[in-house]
């Protein structure tokens, strides 16, 4: 399964069987907490389709034609915590599921014996947990409102399945995830496969545990005893999806293949494991008789002809889906080399499978893929191709960006140009952004000071050379720690030209759409709309107040009021207590004369004036101990970034609205007022 919302085939006829045979029992008639079948003779069970009891004592939930069975145990269990299960302190905890544990026997046998697990062997068989209650209100495209808990031995390639031969977890018809069918050898860990449709015997064991709300689900051939290591594990807190006593059991179908699905003996337990299942005592399978056999011979050669005939008319029809959804027109022949086909970003990125998103930002999502004849790693972006320029424009630019080659710089590769959507193909990062390490998101390290001020290097050379040594200039617009990223030697690189603009070397950029981020954006640009590498000097001086700080540049006072963090330091220079501000969590260990070349840098590239910035050419001379650094005269009234900025341009009730709001990148800031 592939994480987005789909709904197996098995799931609307059993809804439709639930809806009309559950008839929902009266509260409180789950009196049992555990059961046990070994074997099913004389057993009641609540049964649908064509699911039976044979005389030898095993469930058959399909004989091998194309139809489906279900078969549930008859009464309601208890899953939900009730006052004779409350929590330590007295108080109960009705909002929580229990723990309970199931094992079961089965077997999957089709017309012929064989090990081979790419062979079809139907939908497989599906233990399911649902609703006592109103079943019929189902809502079938698979949503939250279906309170469906299922685990799947899946024996067909539905949309998004690895293979067909997978052990799967399911919340609603939404994959929780899936591993090929097998088991771990307790002895060296081995990986050993099985196959779900060979015939033989198995047994699973499916565990949730109330308090850490982790899954597992474990696979092994009879007589085998359970693994110690699960095959499967997943968290999720069942408490939003079994919302009162349920039904617990079986669903499977066949469809146009010929399969039979068995089930042995059943166990199952709430806040306890399953009770033991004695194997020596399970109902022995059916041989299987020479006439299906026979009839295999014959149904095998033209069942192969329909699947064959049936997979050149799926080719055919996807690719005229990719024609049709891919735009190509004539003056795009000219970038053709970096163009990269959309069936080869599909098959790099899962189809954009959940489990492969990197992040998502104000530009569009990020995938990770590998391509698929070059195997490379690589960061897929989809972004929005609203560009309010000519697209032959916009796409030129994507192609000129792509040509930038800087250690410092993460190198676009290529694009595709879909109707709606435009997907940009970058180097992939291993080390994801720096503001994930810089704010101690996803439990990143702290950075260490020779860390944080090479990453402060790196950045102003890749910056240097976008200004000053590409055949053009290219503003970059959007310069800040989410937009730099890390390569596995934690090496930085400027990622992220979503808001770039080029321009020829004498020339000068013209009025443009406001973009960037609030916290970075020059004071100038909302009143003149112009970006220069000027306004990408002062993203970078807030970018080095905020590498040395480890505080964003615009923050959110207690009491509403906005906190510029360049005034914040500008206070500590004007007290001789600069040190003060570096990042606490060095506890001091960091080069005092870097640290205090890097804040004051920072304050001189964060001027409001930008003819008192200095250019990139004399930020890398300062850095590199080329030239001293002018002296910095701390009047903070002449230097109040908030003061400056609503004075130039900024509307101050937009200001405190949009940064209430995360503080996120912008693409037009029309709602910025031009001037007053």
């Amino acid at each position: 399964m592939n994480g987005k919302k789909y709904v197996p085939t098995w799931y609307f006829p059993l809804l439709l069987y639930c809806s009309l045979h559950l008839i929902p029992a009266a509260a409180g008639n789950a009196t049992d907490d555990e059961f046990i079948y070994t074997g099913f003779a004389d057993k009641e069970l609540t049964r649908f389709g064509n699911a039976r009891i044979m005389p030898e004592g095993f469930l058959m939930l399909t004989n091998g034609k194309s139809q489906r069975g279900h078969a549930f145990h008859p009464l309601p269990m208890m899953f939900r915590r009730t006052s004779a299960t409350a929590t330590t302190n007295g108080t109960e905890n009705a909002k929580a599921v229990r723990s309970f544990s199931s094992t079961f026997v089965f077997a999957i046998v089709t017309t012929t014996t064989t090990d081979d697990t790419q062979q079809q062997g139907g939908q497989g068989i599906v233990l399911v947990v649902v609703p006592k209650a109103n079943l019929s209100d189902f809502n079938t495209s698979g949503s939250a409102s279906d309170h469906m808990f299922s685990v799947e031995l899946d024996t067909n390639i539905d949309s998004g399945d690895s293979n067909n031969n997978h052990v799967g977890i399911n919340i609603d018809g939404e994959s929780l995830g899936e591993k090929k069918a097998g088991y771990y050898e307790d002895t060296n860990g081995q990986f050993c496969g099985l196959s779900l449709v060979s015939g033989n015997v198995m047994r699973v064991w499916v565990d949730y545990n109330g308090n850490t709300t982790q899954v597992n689900v474990t696979l092994a051939p009879v007589p085998m005893n359970k693994p110690a290591k699960p095959l499967l594990s997943a968290r999720h807190d069942l408490s939003s999806v079994i919302v009162g006593d349920s039904y617990i059991g079986f669903s499977s179908s066949t469809d146009t293949l010929s399969t039979v699905h068995y089930v042995l003996g059943w166990s199952f337990g709430l806040d306890m494991p399953a009770p033991a299942i004695d194997v020596a005592k399970l109902p022995k399978l059916p041989t299987r008789s020479g006439s299906q056999s026979k009839t295999m011979v014959i149904a095998l050669p033209i069942v192969s002809v329909v699947l064959v005939i049936f997979i050149v008319i799926c080719v055919i029809l996807v690719r005229k889906r990719y024609n049709y959804v891919e735009l190509r027109e004539d003056w795009e022949v000219e970038f053709g080399p970096h163009r990269i086909p959309y069936k080869d970003l599909c098959q790099a990125t899962q189809r954009f499978k959940n489990t492969n998103l990197l992040g998502v930002g104000g530009f569009g999502t990020v995938y990770k893929g590998v391509l698929p004849k070059s195997h490379v790693e690589v960061a897929v972006k989809k972004v929005s191709h609203q560009s309010r320029q000519g697209m032959k424009e916009f796409i030129a630019e994507v192609v000129s960006i792509g040509r930038l080659r800087h250690r410092n710089i993460v190198q676009l590769l290529g694009y595709c140009r879909l109707k709606d959507e435009l997907l940009l193909v970058y180097d992939y990062m291993p080390n994801g952004s720096l503001d994930k390490y810089l704010y101690g998101h996803d439990n990143k390290p702290v950075l260490s000071w020779a860390q944080r001020f090479l990453i402060i290097k790196g950045i102003a050379s890749g910056l240097y050379y976008l200004h000053e040594e590409w055949e053009q200039v290219v503003v970059h617009r959007d310069i800040k720690a989410s937009n730099v990223l890390l390569d596995n030697e934690m090496n930085a690189r400027i990622g992220d030209f979503g808001l770039a603009k080029l321009y020829n070397h004498g020339t000068e950029l013209q009025t443009t759409i406001i973009a960037g981020t609030l916290g970075y954006l020059a004071p100038e640009v909302t009143r003149t709309g112009k970006a220069s590498p000027l306004t990408d000097v002062f993203s970078f001086g807030a970018f080095l107040l905020e590498v040395t700080t480890g505080r964003k540049p615009v923050e959110q006072g207690t009491e509403g009021d906005l906190n510029m963090l360049v005034d914040v330091i500008f206070e500590h220079l004007a007290r001789d207590s600069l040190m003060d501000v570096v990042d606490a969590r060095l506890q001091g260990e960091f080069n005092a004369d870097e640290a205090n070349l890097a804040l004051k840098l920072g304050l001189l590239c964060s001027h409001p004036l930008p003819n008192l910035r200095p250019s990139m050419r004399q930020v890398m001379q300062y850095l590199d101990g080329q030239s001293s650094l002018p002296e910095i005269m701390p009047s903070h009234t002449s230097f109040s970034m908030l003061s400056t900025a609503q004075s130039q341009g900024y509307d101050s009730y937009v200001i405190s609205k949009t940064l209430s709001a995360s503080m996120g990148s912008v693409g037009q800031l029309s709602s910025f007022s031009s001037g007053r």
